[in-house]
């Protein structure tokens, strides 16, 4: 399941310092615009506490954690849209990602220099969310030429499409991105959805402040939190360079320590990840023996049989039922055979819908 995130931003936000603290795969990370020309692709480890905790119950072979996939996107400047600063190949790197992590500059540093001289995150996020905006509209324009002639002749999924085209287009001329849309009917969500407009994508909004300002955060978080509130998205605060001093120690011991003179109980890191995991709208369940713990990433809302096929098709096609341990009973009981005999473990059918940490057994039969 190769969904992406896309970190996204101005040049010297801190893109790069982050996708370093994310990934193993090295963005070149240098004090001037364009740094980043192609983007760099990191398969990062999504932390999962539970599975540690089972391991010490089940005492596996390994854990496999679940992951996710992070895009480290080059800079975008005023004008991208028209092609500016390599636009047209940075906005084709965005519309390929299934969620977008906006950076924003939230830290004052003379030895940065920032792209427009001053620093202001919220005017940086509308310069991206207007040339993201204006790429739209021109898709918007020029699909509504194209399906206008079909519905008025008559053809039903036209007349759906174009509905949802006049929505999009009356929200981005008045400087609305396509996320803030809403369509009641499963006929215009798909429609919508088949358009894959830029600003339709879920975002995140990422405040990269300084390292006194990690734990409570500052003025210019707080200009960001005033500024999206009425937006479907989340504000998450974390310094990239504090971030990137923490990955470089070696011992969990000492990252914690760190951790705990900044005032932080949890890496802004791990924060983000997870995040980013949930802006995907993905959850995981676990499978647990002594070959293995691992958790299993699934779409929310998935049933049974559509997360039996996630470990092999052939579970899907030949589904009878799900074994379902709730992670909390499996802790609290401290062995399957315990929760078996507690009657704590659930036999589903078909319509059972997965829940995030479910641990799973599927009985099929191909």
């Amino acid at each position: 399941m190769a969904l992406q995130c896309g970190i996204v931003g101005l040049p010297n936000v801190g893109k790069s310092t982050l996708f370093n603290c994310l990934s193993s795969a090295k963005a070149q990370a240098a004090n001037f615009p364009f740094c980043t020309i192609e983007p760099n692709v990191g398969v990062i480890t999504v932390p999962d506490e539970r599975l540690n905790k089972l391991a010490e119950i089940v005492h596996p072979g390994r854990i496999v954690p679940a992951t996710v996939e992070i895009v480290d996107i080059a800079g975008l400047v005023k004008g991208a849209s028209k092609g500016e600063g390599l636009g047209n190949k940075f906005l084709g790197n965005i519309r390929e990602c299934d969620a977008i992590i906006h950076v924003l500059r939230c830290f004052d540093d003379d030895n940065v220099t920032h792209v427009d001289g001053t620093v202001n995150p919220v005017r940086d996020k509308e310069i991206i969310d207007t040339e993201l905006q204006i790429k739209d509209l021109e898709s918007v324009e020029q699909r509504i030429q194209k399906v206008e002639k079909q519905a008025n002749a008559g053809d039903k999924a036209a007349k759906v499409q174009l509905g949802v085209l006049k929505k999009y287009y009356d929200a981005l001329s008045k400087g609305e991105s396509a996320r803030t849309v809403e369509f009641e009917t499963k006929d215009e969500q798909r429609a919508a959805h088949d358009l894959f407009l830029l600003t339709a994508k879920p975002v995140l909004y990422v405040c990269n402040v300084d390292e006194a300002s990690a734990a409570s955060g500052n003025k210019y978080v707080d200009e960001v939190r005033e500024a999206v509130k009425n937006e479907d998205a989340e504000v998450l605060v974390l310094a990239a360079k504090t971030e990137a001093d923490i990955a470089e120690l070696e011992s969990f011991e000492d990252r914690q320590m760190f951790l705990e003179e900044v005032g932080l109980q949890e890496s802004g890191v791990n924060r983000l990840i997870k995040a980013a995991f949930k802006l995907l709208n993905l959850e995981t369940f676990i499978t647990a023996g002594e070959m293995e713990v691992k958790a299993w990433t699934y779409h929310k809302g998935w049933k049974a049989p559509q997360c039996a096929g996630v470990i092999h098709t052939d579970f899907e096609k030949g589904f009878i039922r799900a074994e379902v341990i709730k992670y909390e009973d499996y802790i609290h009981y401290g062995s399957e055979a315990a929760v078996r005999e507690a009657g704590k473990m659930g036999v589903e059918g078909k319509e059972y819908v997965v829940q995030d940490g479910d641990i799973m057994h599927f009985r099929f039969n191909v």
